[in-house]
């Protein structure tokens, strides 16, 4: 079975976020890269699959130079190879096309990838990748199970879950507990230096969408505390204070 698993290049979680340029650019001083958190569990239940199964299993990032060490650590975690489209990521449709078109003779039975990223959040490049590679798309998918051509999967619905069965090939958004994270260990780090990281120049394509500004959320306001069984003033203070009665 041939794995695609498509990660993105994110700030880590714990970083502080600020902007330059009038609130037009992300302040990148200072910021740790990592894989993204869905990513890495798409990351972890393909190899797991492999583990299993045999197969391979390429990574695939748009981006720009800089984001070759995070390919790096999906090589030590347990890929065979690496494709770094050379691009910067403009918005979601320029993404998924340039993985589409990276993909397309590539024969891939699955194209993992997380449910959304964790900086822009649009969640919506898997189904775009799908629809560009004529291939059916499921998100977000918590279990994944192969079994002969067949792919089985769990979803989160609202109070309860979905049982799904689809033929691959198939592109999936994944998210937990589909796998345990996976942290590379000494021998993954030293041969991932030696497996290949392929990079290709982006298919030419027109942007759809431009940032316009960032904005920082509202400062948190004060806590309230008032006593549980004080319901009248709690009322008060929604209605009154916070307004949203």
């Amino acid at each position: 079975m041939k794995i695609l698993v498509c990660i993105t290049h994110v700030p880590d979680t714990t970083s502080k976020i600020a902007f330059t340029d009038g609130n037009t650019k992300f302040d990148q001083t200072g910021v740790q890269y990592i894989i993204g958190p869905y990513d890495d569990y798409a990351l972890a239940r393909a190899v797991e699959l492999k583990e299993q199964s045999g197969g391979s299993i390429t990574v695939l990032n748009v981006g720009e130079a800089e984001t070759e060490p995070t390919l790096r650590k999906a090589l030590a975690i347990g890929a065979d190879d690496a494709i770094r489209v050379n691009a910067f990521p403009k918005d979601s449709f320029f993404v998924a096309n340039q993985i589409a078109n990276a993909a397309k003779e590539g024969g891939y039975d699955l194209i993992l990838m997380g449910r959304e990223s964790i900086d822009f959040n649009s969640g919506v490049v898997h189904s775009m990748v799908g629809e560009l590679l004529g291939m059916p798309s499921l998100s977000p998918v918590m279990t994944l199970d192969i079994e002969g051509s067949k792919a089985k999967m769990t979803r989160e619905i609202e109070g309860g879950k979905e049982y799904l069965e689809a033929d691959l090939p198939l592109v999936l958004g994944c998210q937990e507990p589909i796998a345990e994270w996976k942290i590379p260990n000494m021998r993954g780090i030293m041969t991932a230096r030696t497996k290949p990281l392929n990079v290709v120049e982006p298919a030419d394509d027109t942007v759809r969408t431009q940032l316009s500004t960032y904005e920082m959320p509202p400062a948190k306001g004060a806590v309230k505390m008032i006593d549980a069984d004080n319901v009248s003033e709690l009322v008060d203070l929604l209605k009154n204070e916070a307004k949203v009665l």
